[in-house]
């Protein structure tokens, strides 16, 4: 991923006091793993800051755009100063930066990605394909993200509690019954549930339907549907019964619709 260079900003490392620097109201990270900070305590203890933390200048010091980790860190250590790089940015090269930086670093639960996507789109009237090449993602996978927003708040804490993978997240939201789509959410928390297990109840009955249930998948069959997911970046399911059957593409939206076909037709 390329990083996004501002014109103005100025590179020179500098040395600047911890207590100077305050924290980046448009950090998307808000989950901070207490084991994953010691480990960079340690490190930072044994080796020293590695890579330079982004900063902003103000009137009353400077504010973090990215290292927020290792600001923390830094702090738990007691060290008097850390080495940043100055640069000039607006509120919205903020966000896109510490965005950025936790992207690359796969920081970010689904949930703080969604969010920091949706202010981008919000507040500061980007388009999906715009935050998409600011990221360095495809704009369906952006979209995908962004759908996630779109579930009741009990599935959204459960995902950004790490309690429901970010596969399971999407696939209930293709559960359009409410009644339904809660009572697989409690399925997966009850009874650990595979992502394959629910996409066979979404839209269902409780009765097997022709294609589904009859028949273990053969591994094959799975391995394509698997490899069709990851290309198209979407809910894909073979159908298949005596060499016969047919393959679901879904989608999400019209846009979403339109760069499928565009794909498929390449």
């Amino acid at each position: 991923m390329t990083e996004q260079v501002i014109p103005s900003a100025r590179r020179e490392i500098l040395d600047i006091p911890t207590e100077k620097i305050r924290e980046n109201p448009r950090q998307p990270r808000q989950h901070f793993s207490p084991a994953d900070l010691e480990d960079l305590i340690s490190s930072i203890k044994e080796h020293g800051i590695m890579q330079p933390l982004i900063v902003t200048s103000g009137k009353d010091g400077y504010e973090l755009i990215a290292g927020e980790r290792r600001l923390r860190a830094s702090r738990a250590l007691g060290l008097k100063t850390v080495p940043a790089i100055v640069r000039d940015a607006s509120e919205q090269e903020k966000l896109e930066l510490a965005l950025i930086e936790n992207i690359q670093r796969q920081d970010l639960n689904a949930v703080e990605e969604a969010i920091a996507y949706k202010a981008l789109v919000d507040e500061f009237g980007l388009t999906q394909d715009a935050v998409a090449a600011r990221v360095g993602k495809s704009r369906s996978a952006v979209a995908n993200i962004l759908r996630l927003l779109d579930l009741p708040d009990e599935v959204i804490a459960a995902l950004r509690e790490g309690r429901i993978t970010k596969s399971h997240a999407r696939t209930l939201l293709s559960e359009e019954n409410a009644e339904r789509r809660h009572a697989l959410f409690q399925s997966m928390l009850n009874g650990g549930m595979t992502v394959r297990e629910v996409e066979a109840r979404v839209g269902g009955t409780g009765q097997r339907s022709k294609w589904k249930g009859q028949y273990a998948k053969d591994p094959n069959v799975a391995a394509h549907e698997k490899r069709l997911r990851e290309i198209l970046g979407t809910k894909v399911e073979i159908q298949e019964k005596n060499g016969k059957g047919k393959i679901a593409i879904s989608f999400y939206s019209k846009e979403e619709l339109l760069e499928l076909l565009d794909r498929l037709s390449n």
